[in-house]
């Protein structure tokens, strides 16, 4: 089921309505849902996001194709429509997208029948020996935050969580929405006597990468219950509970369904459809509320290696929304049509550009000026017949 392009537009005018009423962030006790000064302090502030202004450093090539296709993440839809329809305004090039998930976007490049993919999580090996023509460049283009989200009567947004609990709601071991282990994460609030219900991905997701690379880094039942670190990360999981959803719109429209449930979703969708969303208890201790200001700070401290290729889970900057990852475009380094050579250099370059100020606008947030660096570094990777694209 793709997106429509009605659901995107609604997820980017509601998100971006949203973000005027801003987030905060919680230290230490206190009842869910309460905001404190202090550590975190209200970083999330009311203002809207900063846009980073970051200039066009590879001039437009003349010559480029005015069509791009691409496909993948759903997760970064609504940022890629906003983009697509910018860069159309700007530049005159068409690019159609397709959100069918990571998954499916990581299988079409392989297969070489769209121009660029676009997933949340970088490839595996296996997957780029598989490529059809050759190296595949990992080039980040924004950051975004995956979000427990939860429909249970009485409950408003704040509640707390931590990742051997999520671990073990996702495994089955927790199955009712007062247990111990919940009611002491939140003192003061109360909790049903009721089942959970667990809404995952039924397709190949990155989303479901991020969310299930932070499980396993925090939840040993997790890994346990489902045989191995092998298993219990990645785009595509064995859920030992739950009910499928397609893309983060499926998954978010199950648990909207749903009274007692419990997913997972970008933070785009959630703001658009008003779910309520729960703090995640970052590695420094502190319960944090996904923003842009949090997910950036997800980055702080982070070594890239030189394919860029790198897990943002569990980030150990004290603001640091912990469920964090980054949608990276992926294209062959080495184009042997010039047209189209040229236009993936100018929609990317674009996109790491003028494009970053429009990721503020809903809610995800721009890469850091180092990355933003490195991301543009790899764009000039991009070869025509083994020659650089770009002068």
């Amino acid at each position: 089921m793709f997106l429509r392009n009605t659901t995107i537009t609604a997820v980017i005018a509601i998100s971006a309505a949203s973000w005027l009423t801003g987030c905060g962030s919680t230290s230490g006790g206190g009842a869910a849902g309460s905001t404190q000064q202090g550590l975190a302090g209200q970083i999330c502030g009311q203002q809207a996001a900063a846009k980073p202004g970051y200039p066009r450093t590879i001039p437009k090539i003349d010559g480029g194709a005015t069509s791009l296709s691409g496909a993948g993440s759903t997760f970064v839809a609504p940022a890629m429509s906003v983009w697509t329809k910018d860069y159309s305004q700007s530049d005159g090039v068409q690019v159609a997208y397709q959100p069918i998930g990571s998954g499916g976007g990581v299988q079409q490049i392989v297969a070489g029948t769209v121009d660029f993919g676009a997933s949340d999580t970088p490839m595996k090996d296996s997957e780029l020996a598989a490529a059809k023509f050759g190296p595949i460049l990992h080039i980040p283009l924004t950051l975004g935050a995956v979000v427990p989200t939860y429909n249970v009567k009485g409950v408003q947004t704040g509640l707390k969580f931590d990742g051997d609990t999520l671990g073990k709601i996702f495994a089955g071991k927790i199955t009712k929405w007062n247990d111990p282990a919940l009611v002491g994460l939140n003192p003061g609030t109360t909790l049903p006597d009721q089942p959970i219900a667990v809404a995952h991905r039924s397709d190949g997701s990155g989303t479901t990468a991020v969310w299930t690379d932070f499980l396993t880094k925090e939840s040993p039942t997790w890994v346990q219950t489902l045989g191995g670190p092998d298993r219990s990360f990645g785009k595509d999981i064995a859920w030992p509970v739950g009910i499928g959803g397609k893309g983060n719109e499926g998954v978010s429209g199950v648990i909207n369904q749903t009274d007692g449930s419990i997913g997972y979703v970008e933070l785009a969708y959630v703001l658009a459809q008003n779910l309520n969303y729960g703090v995640v208890k970052n590695k420094a201790g502190n319960f944090i509320q996904p923003c842009v200001a949090t997910i950036t700070a997800g980055t702080q401290g982070i070594a890239y290696p030189p394919d860029l290729r790198v897990s943002l889970t569990d980030g150990s900057d004290q603001n640091a929304y912990p469920i964090t990852g980054t949608v990276y475009g992926l294209v062959y380094q080495n184009q042997t049509d010039p047209a189209k050579a040229k236009a993936l250099v100018n929609f990317f370059s674009w996109t790491l550009s003028n494009g970053q100020d429009d990721a503020a606008s809903v809610n995800y947030a721009p890469l850091g000026k180092d990355l933003q660096g490195l991301a543009m570094g790899m764009v000039q990777k991009i070869t025509l017949n083994g020659g650089p694209v770009t002068k």
